[in-house]
């Protein structure tokens, strides 16, 4: 069964020897601390050791949890059992996992891209994830897009190596941005916000975005797949925010 690794493609042989020496040259340096970079991360040895790993959580939704083991249910999982069989994140999020991504999402840094998802990659090698037949970028509707510039869940899902599936689902309304939303806000403001474009969903999907907070965006596109006929989703997200509230 083959699992997810870094997405590097052997590329033109010029362009190999021309990256070595630009690598030799211009070395990779730690955004925190400036000390050399390790497997062409821009993160040193120290820094990737003290990120904000999550160790125990639930093993549904991946919610922070004290005092239990990794393979307990959380309480909310016990009582509304979510759409998605799992979620995959490799840290919490806090500083300075939160400074890379906000980086991403709010200073137009793709450099910031290249170093979540390649962490994101690691993470998914390591815990021997299986690849699916599609992963899927949470979509932004087309007016945020042209805001933005680009899809930041995208850019993440670029750095694996796994069959990408943009277009497999727009958002089919202009949602307000969730930040700053009650539970019962957001879940109002994601029904409905999403649409299957193809005649055929494959059967193991994966759902890929930045940050899973109270899951209530991921939570509306997983129901959405069902029911266009996937039967195993997975979250894939760089981190878990300490509070899951459905």
């Amino acid at each position: 069964m083959a699992t997810l690794t870094v997405n590097r493609h052997s590329p033109p042989s010029v362009y190999r020897w021309l990256t070595r020496v630009h690598m030799r040259l211009y070395p990779m340096r730690c955004r925190f601390c400036a000390a050399p970079g390790i497997d062409e991360l821009e993160l040193c040895a120290h820094c990737t050791a003290e990120l904000p790993w999550l160790d125990t959580h639930c093993r549904q939704c991946a919610l922070p949890l004290t005092d239990t083991g990794e393979e307990q249910l959380c309480g909310d999982c016990l009582r509304h059992s979510p759409p998605f069989r799992c979620v995959y994140a490799p840290f919490r999020y806090c500083h300075p996992v939160d400074v890379l991504i906000k980086a991403l999402k709010y200073g137009d840094d793709l450099a910031a891209a290249r170093c979540l998802g390649d962490l994101l990659a690691d993470y998914l090698h390591r815990r021997s994830v299986a690849v699916p037949d599609a992963v899927i970028p949470v979509p932004l509707h087309p007016q945020r897009l042209r805001q933005r510039g680009f899809n930041q869940a995208l850019e993440l899902a670029r750095r694996l190596d796994a069959p990408l599936a943009p277009q497999m689902v727009r958002r089919s309304r202009a949602t307000a941005a969730q930040t700053g939303l009650d539970k019962s806000e957001r879940r109002s403001n994601t029904r409905g916000a999403f649409q299957v474009t193809t005649h055929r969903v494959p059967a193991h999907v994966a759902v890929i975005d930045d940050v899973l907070t109270t899951g209530a965006t991921v939570i509306e596109l997983a129901k959405t797949l069902r029911l266009a006929g996937a039967k195993q989703i997975e979250i894939w997200v760089m981190a878990r925010t300490p509070q899951l509230d459905r």
